[in-house]
């Protein structure tokens, strides 16, 4: 899995939000295991919408993949069936800042994304895994105005 994303990145429709898209500079990542990028500018019409300007007003994208990737586990001699599956866990995580009250200091909000695989499934079923990322990306793409929608009303 190549992380890799290029810049400008054009954002999906949300209620407000205009066209947006979002100028990303490389950031260092917490780990070395991870890709960290950070919003320098901000696109289209995003009323109030701040790129990574501080500490505490981030606007980050980390995406990491295990430090140590774990293999298909041995097979039980007796029956035949893997004796544990191992899983190797891919992460997303976007931070960004944001002003809980009026007058108060900025908090961090996060979205947090986790890809849990079975060791093995990447190569004896990579068709399956592909499209498990291919529906959930698409799906979340495609319900994105939704999604701001209930984060901000609560309602789903």
């Amino acid at each position: 899995m190549s992380f890799a994303l290029t810049s400008p990145i054009t954002g999906s429709a949300q209620t407000g939000l205009t066209s947006p898209t979002y100028t990303i500079v490389p950031d260092t990542a917490p780990t070395s295991a991870g890709k960290q990028y950070a919003v320098s500018a901000i696109g289209g019409t995003q009323a109030g919408v701040d790129a990574s300007s501080s500490p505490s007003r981030p606007f980050t994208i980390t995406l990491s993949r295990p430090a140590n990737l774990t293999q298909v586990s041995s097979v039980d001699p007796v029956t035949g069936a893997l004796k544990k599956i191992n899983r190797n866990v891919y992460n997303i995580l976007v931070r960004k800042g944001v002003t809980p009250l009026a007058g108060q200091p900025a908090a961090t909000l996060f979205v947090r994304i986790s890809i849990d695989v079975p060791a093995g499934a990447d190569s004896a079923d990579a068709a399956n895994v592909r499209a498990a990322l291919s529906m959930t990306l698409g799906a979340l793409s495609s319900i994105s105005s939704s999604i701001g929608d209930t984060a901000v009303t609560g309602v789903i």
